[in-house]
């Protein structure tokens, strides 16, 4: 009982912190809409606001995202159509206060990492659990090619070690045993590396590695943050 008290306590956050972003969009807008718990809220909001009549585009980042807001009647368009967009809402596994995130728990960071680039501005929701002093307690995502999957786990072990991590690599399953496999057809290496102490060093690494389609570092793509807590919601912007 106390579990679920608590998960709809987080929910109705998440909600809150997805209502407060609505109010940065405006009529004729290009959005991105992202992927996981926090998102759709957004994508519900919106859907309601696309009702009374307002007028905008989204682009989702998965094909979860697409479902939900084509069922909720949103507008949409690919990033084909609309390569450039006014503004990406999505939430975070984790972020810190120059907000820098690690996303990709659902498996859509190729796809929302692509979306948020081709933003003008990206805004981040949560609930405020998910700040962090450093990031790094939620493991970190590497999406990578099904081809040589061995070749490239130990050279994501490699480059882990000596950048200085002790990493738990594992290749990600759903929860009935296969392996996950993105939207785009991809793996997925989560890494338990504790602290990280350089975000934008080991983002850099990692992308230089043969076999690493992209990982779940998000440096500098986010502009504001809106966090749900108990006391309210608050805004943080990137200086």
């Amino acid at each position: 009982m106390l579990a679920a008290q608590t998960a709809n306590r987080v929910d109705a956050l998440k909600r809150e912190a997805a209502a407060a972003a609505l109010e940065f969009v405006r009529p004729g807008m290009r959005l991105g809409l992202g992927t996981g718990s926090t998102a759709a809220h957004f994508v519900e909001l919106l859907a309601e606001r696309v009702r009374d009549g307002l007028n905008v585009i989204g682009v989702p980042t998965s094909e979860a995202t697409k479902s939900q807001a084509a069922r909720l009647g949103v507008p949409l368009a690919t990033l084909d159509e609309q390569p450039e967009l006014d503004l990406t809402v999505d939430g975070a596994d984790e972020l810190d206060r120059d907000l820098n995130l690690i996303k990709g728990g659902g498996g859509a960071l190729l796809r929302e990492k692509i979306v948020a680039n081709a933003s003008r501005e990206m805004i981040v929701i949560a609930d405020e659990s998910k700040l962090v002093d450093r990031l790094g307690r939620y493991p970190l995502p590497i999406e990578v090619v099904d081809f040589g999957l061995a070749a490239t786990e130990r050279a994501v072990a490699a480059a882990l070690k000596s950048a200085g991590y002790s990493a738990d690599l594992k290749l990600r399953r759903k929860p009935d045993g296969h392996v996950f496999v993105t939207d785009q057809g991809h793996h997925i290496l989560d890494a338990g590396l504790g602290a990280i102490p350089d975000a934008p060093s080991l983002a850099r690494r990692l992308a230089e590695l043969p076999g690493v389609v992209e990982h779940g570092l998000f440096i500098g793509l986010a502009r504001r943050a809106i966090l749900a807590g108990q006391n309210g919601v608050r805004v943080i912007d990137r200086s």
